[in-house]
């Protein structure tokens, strides 16, 4: 990829901006697209020593003009935009599928007619719905259990299918649970975080039973970039974890260690999934990626978890721990 001019949707936020620097730090020729806003702000973009050093372009991954624009001249295209919080996929479906299948057939469909020689489309591990056997391999059956998952299992396909109906150059790349520093409060580890981290001695939290395999921002992004430059992956899925899984309420002690504090876990209804749509065990195997590859996850969950509480008791500020994020 030396010397490449790579888009990155949905750079502003949370894996986009941490995939923006490594772009950056490759000396790759970097466009960024964000979510147009009246107050012309770019997310986690704003705070980025690299902000200087990256194109970026305001609009909606809706808006099929904005995505040929945004494409044109690009080499490589990594395709983050999405909606990605499965509470609200109960309450706006809809939103969903017209943001994640309708924004992703937008890139492949650009990308198509621009001839890009390289297409990332973002995936999650939400996709295998509960774990029929474990550790989940790329074969496994995919079950949509959220509209959330379902609209990633749509915009896979659609992607899988352009690869054989047309030969575009897709890879899927599919993240087991990422934790890092700018996550937003949506996602497990940031809720329990920044309620510690704001002296609440009881955690709310929905059902703990539920394992998940965490992978740190920084060895997810690597993968991207490692899947990317590897054509031996056009039109294949490809996991990317750790192979390790744990508890949410184990997760709770852990962090609560790791910090210092001593709290308890209150059920708090209005976060808890039905139990038809909670994914209860998800555990990765990334045999393939390493096959491929060569790319293993080189953070383990204590590390990863201390640079992410010391990040976010730095900028506490910007969360609203009082609050379920939906």
């Amino acid at each position: 990829m030396y010397n490449q001019s790579v888009l990155i949707t949905g750079a502003a936020g949370f894996i986009g901006s941490h995939l923006v620097e490594a772009c950056v730090r490759k000396g790759l020729k970097v466009r960024a697209t964000v979510h147009y806003n009246s107050m012309n702000t770019w997310g986690w973009l704003e705070k980025l020593a690299v902000r200087d050093e990256i194109e970026i372009l305001s609009g909606d991954i809706r808006d099929y003009d904005f995505v040929f624009k945004a494409i044109k001249e690009c080499d490589t295209v990594f395709h983050l935009a999405a909606l990605i919080g499965i509470p609200y996929s109960y309450i706006s479906p809809l939103a969903y599928i017209r943001t994640n299948i309708e924004g992703t057939y937008n890139v492949l469909q650009a990308a198509k007619e621009q001839g890009v020689g390289n297409v990332l489309v973002t995936s999650t591990s939400e996709t295998y719905g509960t774990a029929q056997y474990v550790p989940i391999d790329e074969k496994h059956p995919l079950v949509g259990q959220s509209p959330y998952s379902a609209s990633k299992i749509a915009a896979d396909q659609l992607a899988i299918s352009f690869h054989r109906s047309f030969r575009l150059p897709v890879k899927i790349v599919r993240p087991f649970n990422t934790y890092g520093p700018r996550q937003s409060a949506r996602a497990i580890i940031p809720t329990i975080i920044t309620q510690i981290l704001s002296g609440q001695k009881e955690i709310k939290l929905g059902n703990i039973a539920p394992t998940r395999d965490f992978t740190y921002v920084k060895d997810t992004v690597e993968g991207f970039l490692f899947i990317a430059g590897n054509d031996r992956l056009n039109g294949e899925v490809v996991n990317l974890g750790t192979g390790s899984e744990i508890s949410v309420g184990n997760l709770v002690e852990l962090i609560a260690t790791l910090i210092g504090e001593e709290v308890k876990v209150v059920e708090d209804g209005q976060r808890v999934r039905s139990a038809s749509s909670e994914v209860d065990r998800l555990c990765c195997d990334a045999s393939k990626i390493k096959k491929f590859t060569g790319w293993t996850s080189r953070y383990d969950l204590n590390t990863g978890l201390k640079e992410t509480i010391e990040w976010i008791e730095s900028n506490l500020s910007f969360y609203k721990a009082e609050l379920y994020n939906v």
